[in-house]
């Protein structure tokens, strides 16, 4: 996740966004090792405080067997602090991954190459691994957050499969989340997109709000995958 996001006060334990954002990712990890019958490792790429695979440990430590934090940022200190645990902290992608999910919030629009980096996690695999990719859709709805997040682009589903085929994975299905949304926030951002001022569009909001828009997006990210249409976010699974 952004951690640039956390620095507003936005608490991802309890707010909508990310609430509703984890469960695609929850329902694939539960299916991907029911047809494996045995516990997986995960790699949250780019994970920076790893509140994705915190939240997956909490619901479903019965079917993970590792997970790898990989982030460039993280401190030697951090680093040393997590050596050999069950989630273990890395700056590198971890050799000869089988049986594994790599995982990537919202990273490859951080990347200047994002190519690059699938290749990078090509060549860390062998045996069965399997992906689950989420980044932020459509070009038109790019603004302030989008600069103040440092992303060098948004992606739309073809886009996000090209680069995916191009990098030697097998994409299952594509599907856009956050749909019901996607009018409003292009109005938004078309309203204030005059100067491109750097900021974030995710923060804190009132309590009941927060519980009405949570119930609300669990629902529908629950039926997103059929949505091939628009939508805030892009999402990919496959197979690597």
């Amino acid at each position: 996740m952004d951690l640039k996001e956390l620095e507003q006060g936005v608490d991802p334990k309890t707010h909508w966004y990310y609430q509703s954002k984890k469960l695609p990712l929850l329902r694939f990890v539960k299916s991907v090792a029911q047809q494996q019958n045995s516990k997986i490792t995960l790699i949250d790429v780019g994970s920076g405080s790893g509140f994705f695979m915190y939240e997956l440990m909490d619901a479903i430590p019965d079917k993970i067997e590792k997970v790898w934090l990989v982030d460039i940022g993280y401190s030697d200190a951090e680093i040393a602090e997590t050596k050999n645990n069950i989630i273990e902290k890395t700056k590198t992608l971890p050799p000869q991954i089988q049986n594994g999910i790599y995982v990537m919030m919202d990273v490859l629009e951080h990347l200047p190459d994002d190519k690059a980096m699938l290749l990078d996690i090509k060549k860390s695999c062998s045996g069965n691994n399997y992906f689950f990719i989420t980044v932020p859709a459509f070009q038109s709805l790019w603004s302030g957050h989008d600069v103040y997040l440092e992303h060098f682009r948004r992606y739309r589903i073809a886009t996000l499969r090209n680069v995916l085929s191009e990098a030697g994975f097998n994409t299952n299905i594509t599907y856009y989340i956050y749909n019901s949304i996607f009018p409003l926030v292009w109005l938004v951002r078309k309203i204030s997109n005059k100067t491109y001022k750097p900021k974030t569009s995710l923060k804190p909001i009132h309590p009941m709000l927060n519980a009405g828009l949570r119930t609300f997006h669990t629902i529908e990210n629950g039926l997103g995958k059929w949505n091939k249409l628009f939508g805030v976010t892009c999402v990919a699974e496959g197979k690597i």
